[in-house]
């Protein structure tokens, strides 16, 4: 076996796809973990020598390196020359995604400026029974804004399918798209998606963070926490049933031990539909008073092992209820 090919097995292992081609000495960019062709979140570099090499998936986090296998350890030297081929092909990697987002960040500053305001006519707020709450139209596709400190980092396209595209290049993680003002407010919800959230802020009232994927669900909330310490924070699950792990749940649970939140899940009781997962699939199936229902029984995840964040670290959740509020306006915040 060579070491590419053990190099490329090791990164499958790891549950991403490779190029089929990888070259030694040069970066390759590929999708990340889940993601379709055009995605660029995985990465890879298979050093010079050919024995060693790093790769990773800015989707998810991961970050790894591999050795090839042989029979004779390696000496001291060579672990030292491994560990800085790493060092250097980490910063590389992070100076040319730093590059990449702030060209992103700029390409959708002028894209959801030209944009125009998104009616309630559009094939899919018709389809998920939602409004647009604050989203605009560029060419036939809704946009969402990713902001992260008040700023737009890339954006979201929606198109009438549903068919759901990121900007090339652009900050997903700790970014998210507000509905509702968090002023006042008895509660600030994070979900998933923009149906999911649009629905949560129709049947409560209350401000929604949409963090756009599972995997951004705790960077997300911990940036809110920064923001809003004494706020309750209530993690909004997709239940995804049919999927290994259920990413959804899990890694609502992770966010939610990890402020201290309290984790709402949709309960579509013995009836489920077919596919259904969220609380728009809720709202389509049972009604928005089965999704109030649902987030009213939110409750504090199961704790295990080591807490982190500004509720967790001393042991309290933020409430184990939810008061309904009247609705508010949509608000950037």
């Amino acid at each position: 076996m060579t070491a590419i090919k053990e190099f490329r097995d090791e990164i499958q292992s790891a549950g991403l796809i490779p190029p089929d081609m990888i070259e030694p000495g040069k970066f390759h960019r590929f999708p990340g973990e889940g993601k379709r062709n055009g995605n660029t979140a995985g990465w890879c570099k298979l050093f010079p020598d050919g024995i060693g090499g790093i790769y990773g998936d800015h989707s998810t986090g991961l970050t790894a390196d591999w050795q090839a296998r042989r029979e004779a350890p390696y000496t001291r030297a060579e672990r030292e020359a491994f560990k800085h081929q790493a060092d250097e092909a980490k910063a590389q990697d992070e100076a040319e995604r730093k590059t990449k987002q702030s060209e992103a960040a700029g390409k959708a500053a002028g894209i959801w400026q030209a944009a125009k305001p998104a009616s309630e006519d559009h094939p899919y707020l018709i389809r998920k029974g939602i409004p647009p709450n604050g989203a605009k139209l560029h060419n036939d596709s809704l946009v969402i804004p990713m902001r992260a400190g008040g700023e737009i980092h890339s954006l979201q396209f929606i198109g009438p399918d549903g068919d759901k595209r990121f900007l090339s290049g652009g900050r997903v993680t700790g970014c998210y798209f507000s509905i509702g003002s968090p002023k006042g407010a008895a509660a600030l919800f994070i979900a998933e998606g923009f149906a999911t959230g649009a629905t949560i802020h129709e049947a409560t009232g209350l401000p929604v963070a949409v963090a756009f994927n599972a995997g951004n669900l705790g960077q997300v909330a911990k940036a809110l926490r920064e923001r809003f310490a004494e706020l309750p924070l209530i993690l909004c699950a997709d239940d995804d049933v049919a999927t290994e792990g259920n990413p959804g749940i899990t890694k609502a649970t992770e966010a939610a031990r990890a402020v201290g939140g309290l984790l709402a899940i949709p309960d579509f009781g013995s009836d489920r539909p077919a596919h259904a997962t969220d609380f728009n699939d809720l709202h389509q199936s049972h009604g928005l008073d089965a999704v109030k229902r649902a987030i009213e029984t939110a409750i504090a995840p199961a704790q295990a092992g080591h807490q982190q964040g500004a509720g967790a670290a001393s042991g309290k959740h933020h409430g184990s209820s939810v008061e309904l509020l009247r609705v508010l306006r949509p608000n950037e915040y």
